[in-house]
């Protein structure tokens, strides 16, 4: 098995997955099986369709995740630190497109690549977040439960992209294994690192999950032959 093949079948096992856990729908329906039933072929439009809906998810989660960890650590005093977030995120450390017009301009190539540079760069912070909110003594074990689940999937989500890549582009895409992590770029008082370090982070993650979810619904509204294709 060649390694598309072996990304073709990642992608079919991580979808499969997220359906079963979150009870949104059934295993992929596949048209091209070998003997062993190991291989699944899909067409680019379903592949769009489930890596959208799993970063949906994953926007969904990191909402929710953000949402428990404000209520239970951040004072309302600190509400107007959110105003500094953007400077410190990550679309302001990495090269992707950041206006309406840019990203409508450029090829599905550098949208593509410009969806696996921020997936794969949460990699890492997102597990750097995950140790550091195990050590809180009185983390609600749902927000526990959020990041872990986000961090694993995060994970799914690269290989997903990768196969459209390949699907796509005929290419492996991009591999960032040099990647600095977050955590060091997130600056923060120092009087209240420990606690807003990880809140910044959680907040920026939401905005780059979100940026995820609309890069994939603009390459499937390409992909449809619809003319007329904007932002979500």
């Amino acid at each position: 098995m060649n390694q598309t093949e072996v990304l073709q079948v990642l992608m079919g096992i991580l979808l499969c997955s997220v359906n079963g856990l979150l009870g949104l729908g059934s295993a992929l329906d596949c048209s091209d099986q070998d003997p062993t039933g190991t291989r699944c072929s899909i067409s680019v439009e379903k592949l769009l369709d489930r890596a959208i809906q799993h970063a949906e998810l994953i926007y969904r989660m990191s909402d929710e995740a953000r949402t428990l960890f404000e209520e239970m650590f951040i004072p309302l005093s600190i509400s107007a630190y959110q105003g500094h977030l953007g400077n410190s995120c990550t679309s302001s450390l990495v090269h992707i497109p950041t206006s309406k017009t840019e990203i409508q301009q450029i090829s599905d190539k550098w949208l593509l690549h410009s969806i696996l540079i921020l997936v794969q760069f949460w990699i890492d912070p997102l597990a750097d977040l995950q140790d550091s909110l195990d050590r809180y003594d009185n983390a609600p074990s749902a927000l526990l439960s959020k990041t872990r689940w986000m961090s694993t999937k995060l994970m799914n989500l690269k290989q997903g992209v990768l196969v459209l890549m390949s699907k796509m582009l005929d290419e492996g895409g991009l591999d960032l294994e040099n990647n600095e992590s977050l955590a060091r770029h997130l600056a923060v008082p120092a009087m209240e690192e420990h606690v807003l370090r990880d809140y910044n982070a959680l907040s920026c993650f939401k905005k780059d999950a979100h940026k995820v979810e609309t890069f994939l619904k603009l390459l499937r509204c390409r992909h449809t032959d619809n003319l007329s294709c904007s932002l979500f």
